[in-house]
């Protein structure tokens, strides 16, 4: 089970995440969150990152050409779209340039995430049902399902119904499972869900932006224990 701690804003909070044992981190490119970080500041971020933890940019309607910029200047491993992206802007995402090697924890094991190659993750706002009808049409790698919150591409804090989430998995991508996790759930989120990896934004904050060590440790470590509960282990892919 993988543990990604997204809407990073300093060298400081990105690394007491890998010092928790984060296996990825949030870059957020969008001009209208609080969490937001431009080139300059995500790559200086991105250059004290240990070369174990995965850099994952999140966009809201992006260009092909910010995403290669992105991914040349910055370094990302992963693009996690948010926005209204087709399917076929999905698809023809191809191989751009990385600064880095890839992280051990976080992408690799998946088909299509070899080195050299950014991947993919679209995320998905959850409603109901109705919500997951088009998930088969998106080839990414992974899926990354957050909750439906008016006018708002994510980073909300609220949390959706588990239930609908177990039906993503058995759709048989891997599954980013977001959207109101804290310490105090994400275990029981884990033992639902099943995901491919856990995905906390506001549910370790002192505020928009700002980690709480604490927090962020908690969270890791109830992640890491949930982990390694007897019906979890079967389950573990990496």
């Amino acid at each position: 089970m993988h543990a990604k701690i997204c809407g990073i804003t300093t060298t400081g909070d990105a690394l007491v995440a890998a010092d928790a044992g984060a296996d990825a981190i949030g870059l957020v490119f969008y001009p209208a969150s609080p969490r937001h970080v431009d080139f300059e500041v995500a790559a200086r971020i991105v250059e004290q990152l240990p070369s174990t933890v995965a850099a994952v940019g999140v966009f809201v309607n992006p260009s092909i050409e910010e995403l290669r910029k992105a991914a040349t200047e910055v370094g990302i491993d992963a693009f996690q779209l948010h926005g209204d992206e087709s399917p076929e802007f999905v698809s023809q995402i191809e191989c751009v340039a990385q600064r880095r090697p890839r992280p051990v924890g976080f992408l690799p094991g998946i088909p299509g995430t070899e080195p050299g190659r950014v991947a993919t993750i679209k995320a998905f706002r959850v409603r109901d049902s109705r919500s997951l009808e088009v998930l088969p049409r998106y080839e990414a790698d992974l899926w990354l399902l957050d909750s439906y919150v008016p006018g708002e591409p994510g980073g909300t804090g609220a949390q959706f119904n588990w239930k609908l989430a177990v039906d993503a998995v058995r759709m048989g991508r891997p599954i980013v499972l977001a959207g109101g996790l804290t310490p105090n759930n994400v275990a029981d989120a884990i033992r639902t869900v099943r995901p491919h990896a856990v995905d906390v934004s506001s549910g370790v904050e002192s505020a928009p932006g700002r980690k709480n060590p604490a927090l962020v440790r908690a969270f890791i470590n109830a992640v890491k224990r949930a982990s390694f509960e007897p019906g979890n282990l079967s389950r573990m892919k990496l």
